[in-house]
């Protein structure tokens, strides 16, 4: 008996198929390219989607046992949090699976729009399904409509195009084929992922049609390796062999290709220094003799130094964000050139650089190979390193707490958790100061510890995050580190690590406002203006006393299980026991605010905010004359 060549299915129903046979390969090993999707649902998708994903099984657990293929369902409490744990589940997972997110129209679909900024910022896959208006109007304008006068054609999901590496509204049930198909091509390409967006009018959504069989046929993505081509090839060769001080900048791409064990072989051929970006770090073990730490604004003493005299700079997938450059400063010898090996041909060419358009890894060992027995200068080996041996000094003093009686620090705290944490932990933040000194003082121990989110740095990734990664990385212990503040944007996922069961650590640190962007103000004349979480004084500002809101007490409101911790010691024995539970933990612990990274200067490399050119406070102008002397160090490569 022939089977059947066309199935009639809703659009909706086709599409949670569809997207259940989707694959990734790379090197050989397949991967489900949407592992589930997060959804909340309303007017918008809840007739569509939500009923298709409960007809299709979808409400078995994604760990469950494998069986015909269906789309999971994860609950969420948030939209834009959603985005996030599906950012943190495609990173962990090397970029080759994801997860989809559905939501209704209106302030649904709006409230995406951060977390698909962040996603194509950072490069990572995650698939967005918003509801929309009508396709055809049969009333005008409904509920939660977006009306534009100019133009009939437009809902609030347009705010998402900008947004998004592929977007499309799927007007019409057989539009759905190309659209689906588009959307997987952009989220498997190395290249150009990112957020992706199918808009759908949820009176498509639940409109049938008669699908062709082969929509539902098993479908691999396969993700190259693209080598490099040859004569640039030995382009970059020639300028590395020529290179007197040369030095690697490794990116997030070098996490992405898997291309950690092909720096480490590059490095231990070639004795060339290895910096890392806040994505890159982690790209070698920080015990590795090579590796010599963060770059750029709040990067290491030691690999800012190496950055000012290298005559030639190797970028390793990285974008050149202006924290790694120090806003075009850093990179200060006349003569520096730049190689620059990344899979994007837009940022290869960064810095007027010599181009080296391959993946990561496949460049790697190609530039191993042609460099056979080619190292750096003896002296300027053991420079670096003696360098990098002072400046681990530095993070020793820095964890060091003699009284455990007293109240820890922040970067007591980071001190702490280093004691407690192995091989298998990952860290998680993404905003406030603590990006700057974990960049500067953690030491990763493993490709995949250090998880930075600091394209967008956007406050509230954290905990969604870890729930993701924790999706992606069972057996591993995840810690979502936030301030005060980034935890008050946005705690309400603890709701969805406490119902499912997602056994992840919050280390929750109070230090009663923005810190950070109080510092920042502080430097460039705003005198700390609305930074801290303090009551009004008599002369209308937030200089009384700090807010009696207990942040621990809301944590275990939402079902986790808060370990308080007031001074060193106890601190100590929180992050250990935490460590050890079987049940999503938050510690909770105020530090003093007083920076402790001894012998440091307050920032390594400059960063470029704008400072009032007329002011009359005091504060302003001294800020501006600083301003000023920066910028005369500003260039551009070319």
């Amino acid at each position: 008996m022939n089977a059947p060549t066309t199935r009639r299915l809703t659009v909706a129903q086709a599409l949670v198929e569809f997207l259940a046979h989707q694959y990734t390969e790379r090197d050989g090993r397949r991967h489900r390219l949407i592992h589930a999707c997060w959804g909340i649902f309303g007017h918008g998708n809840v007739a569509g989607l939500g009923q298709a994903l409960l007809e299709s099984g979808a409400a078995s657990h994604p760990g469950a046992a494998p069986g015909p293929p269906a789309l999971p369902y994860l609950q969420g409490r948030n939209e834009q949090a959603m985005v996030h744990a599906a950012v943190g589940y495609a990173r962990q997972c090397d970029r080759l699976s994801a997860q989809a997110v559905t939501t209704s129209i209106g302030p649904g679909a709006t409230n995406l729009v951060t977390g698909a900024a962040l996603a194509t910022v950072n490069r990572i896959p995650v698939l967005l399904l918003p509801g929309d208006v009508f396709a055809t109007r049969p009333a005008d304008p409904v509920l939660q409509q977006l009306e534009v006068p100019s133009a009939g054609d437009i809902s609030v999901n347009d705010a998402l195009r900008p947004v998004s590496r592929y977007f499309d509204r799927v007007t019409r049930p057989e539009a759905l084929i190309p659209a689906a198909l588009q959307a997987m091509r952009v989220l498997a390409d190395p290249v150009d992922t990112g957020a992706v967006t199918l808009a759908l009018p949820q009176d498509v959504q639940a409109e049938a049609y008669d699908w062709p069989a082969e929509f539902f046929a098993d479908r691999v993505w396969r993700v190259p390796r693209p080598a490099p081509d040859a004569d640039a090839l030995a382009a970059a060769v020639r300028a590395l062999r020529g290179a007197r001080r040369p030095l690697v900048v490794a990116g997030g791409g070098v996490h992405h290709s898997e291309a950690e064990e092909a720096l480490c072989a590059f490095a231990d051929a070639t004795g060339i220094p290895v910096a890392s970006t806040q994505a890159g770090k982690g790209s070698l073990r920080h015990d590795h003799p090579a590796d010599v730490g963060g770059i750029g604004h709040t990067g290491t003493a030691t690999a800012d130094s190496l950055a000012r005299g290298a005559d030639l700079v190797l970028g390793v997938g990285t974008r050149y964000t202006d924290f790694t450059t120090a806003s075009s400063t850093l990179f200060a010898e006349p003569g520096v050139r730049f190689v620059n090996l990344n899979i994007a041909s837009f940022d290869a060419h960064k810095l007027g650089a010599a181009s080296l358009v391959a993946d990561a890894r496949a460049g790697l060992e190609a530039l191993t190979k042609e460099l056979s027995g080619h190292r750096v200068d003896a002296e300027y080996e053991s420079a670096y390193r003696a360098a990098k041996a002072g400046w681990e000094r530095r993070v020793d003093a820095a964890y060091a707490a003699e009284d455990a009686s007293v109240r820890p620090s922040q970067t007591q705290v980071l001190g702490a958790l280093d004691a407690v944490v192995d091989d298998t932990d990952v860290i998680i933040n993404a905003a406030g100061s603590l990006p700057g000194d974990l960049h500067k003082l953690w030491r990763a121990r493993s490709r995949r510890q250090y998880h930075l989110e600091y394209g967008y740095s956007c406050m509230g990734y954290e905990i969604p995050a870890a729930i993701g990664v924790r999706l992606a990385a069972p057996d591993r212990p995840v810690w979502a580190l936030v301030g005060d503040g980034t935890y008050l944007m946005n705690p309400t996922e603890i709701v969805t690590a406490v119902q499912e069961g997602i056994n992840i650590t919050l280390v929750l640190i109070q230090n009663h406002g923005y810190a950070s962007i109080g510092g920042l103000s502080q430097a460039t004349g705003g005198e700390r203006f609305g930074t801290d979480y303090r009551f009004r004084a008599e002369d209308g500002t937030y200089t009384g006393a700090p807010l009696p809101v207990d942040l621990a007490a809301n944590a275990a409101s939402l079902g986790m299980q808060v370990l308080r911790a007031a001074t060193v010691g106890e601190l100590r024995a929180a992050l250990a026991e935490a460590r050890g539970a079987n049940r999503p933990t938050c510690v909770y612990v105020e530090t003093e605010t007083a920076d402790t990274v001894p012998g440091a200067p307050e920032a390594q490399a400059w960063w470029d905010v704008p400072v009032a050119e007329t002011a009359t406070r005091p504060a302003a102008v001294a800020a501006r004359e600083a301003y000023d002397r920066h910028t005369a160090g500003r260039r551009r490569h070319l």
